[in-house]
Order: structure tokens, then sequence, then C-alpha cells
């Protein structure tokens, strides 16, 4: 698939904090648009939380009228409770994108963490670090949500520009820089 002129919205979903970040796709620079984070803290309710998401992912659309969504999919940990928490914040930031006929695209943390750093472990201050450098930008650390979903529409630009990128498998560090000469500084 060829790159095209487009904006990528990532967003990380959480009940908490959801993280969002926007890039810019021209050819096959990408470059960063903004980024930030929802507090959901203060909703107390789960329900008014929901609401809140599908409010303010519908806010990020109609500001930045991206052209496609990528999304963190939720993972499973110790508390089943927590992942249903998570996917419904995940649906109701997918809500927002189909009311407006945005095309959605879901990827798992770990084939985000692979896709941006070359290691599907990579810690979130890995994850971080390479997405500033692959933007070229300087960026507060202090909302690694903000960061994750930066990340999570990073992946969706490559695994759109290069649909293989799912099939590789790692071989460390060496062989993602010799793989990907073009996301070095």
């Amino acid at each position: 698939m060829t790159d095209i002129d487009n904006i990528i919205l990532g967003i990380d979903p959480g009940t908490q904090i959801l993280g969002f970040g926007v890039i810019q796709v021209a050819g096959k620079k990408v470059s960063y648009v903004d980024m930030g984070v929802i507090d959901l803290k203060k909703d107390k309710d789960h329900f008014v939380t929901l609401r809140r998401i599908l409010g303010e992912v519908s806010a990020l659309i109609e500001k930045y009228m991206p052209d496609e969504l990528a999304v963190e999919a939720p993972f499973y940990g110790k508390n089943p409770q927590v992942m249903l928490k998570l996917g419904r914040a995940q649906g109701a930031a997918i809500s927002a994108a189909l009311l407006k006929g945005i095309p959605i695209f879901e990827y798992a943390p770990r084939s985000v963490k692979l896709a941006v750093t070359g290691k599907g472990s990579a810690s979130k201050e890995q994850v971080a670090l390479m997405a500033q450098r692959l933007l070229k930008i300087d960026f507060p650390q202090e909302y690694p949500d903000a960061t994750d979903a930066l990340a999570i529409a990073l992946c969706h630009y490559y695994h759109r520009s290069n649909p293989l990128i799912h099939t590789k498998k790692s071989g460390g560090w060496e062989e993602f820089v010799k793989q990907n000469p073009d996301k070095l500084c």
C-alpha cells in the first residue's frame, strides 16, 4: 500500500486516564501534530466515564479530522474486571469513530511495542523515547498514556505502509535496525 496524505488518531483507552496522539502522514514523511491525556479520575460513575470518553474522543475527531483511528486492544491482566472496564472504554472511543465513519484499527500492546521499538517487551519509557526519536521532537515524559497513544498511531502507520510487518519475528535490536533504517535519527 502506498502512503497517502492523512491524519491518524491514536487512542490508548483507559478508565482513569485516556491518552491520545495525532500524527500526520504526507507521502513517506510522518510528523507530530498533538498529544495529550483526558483525566477521567473525578468521574465516580463508570457510565458517566463512558459518556465522557465518547464526548471527548468525538471532540478530538472534530478538531483533528483524522482519516483513521488506531486503538490499543485491551489486554488480559490479573483482574478480569479491569479488562472488562478497559474494553468498555475502548468501545466508547471506537463508537465516536464509528459515528463519523472513520476506519478503526486495533493493535495489541505487544504489537505496538514491537512496531515502534523492535522489542515486544519494551518498557513505557523505551516506547516514549523511540516515539520521540521517530517524530524528531522533544515532549514531556509526564504523560506515558499520551506517548503510548502516539506509539499506537505510529504502529498503525507502519502496518499500513508495510503490510508484511506483522509477520516479522523479532531478531533483536540489530535485526530491527537492519530492517528499518528509516527509523533511525
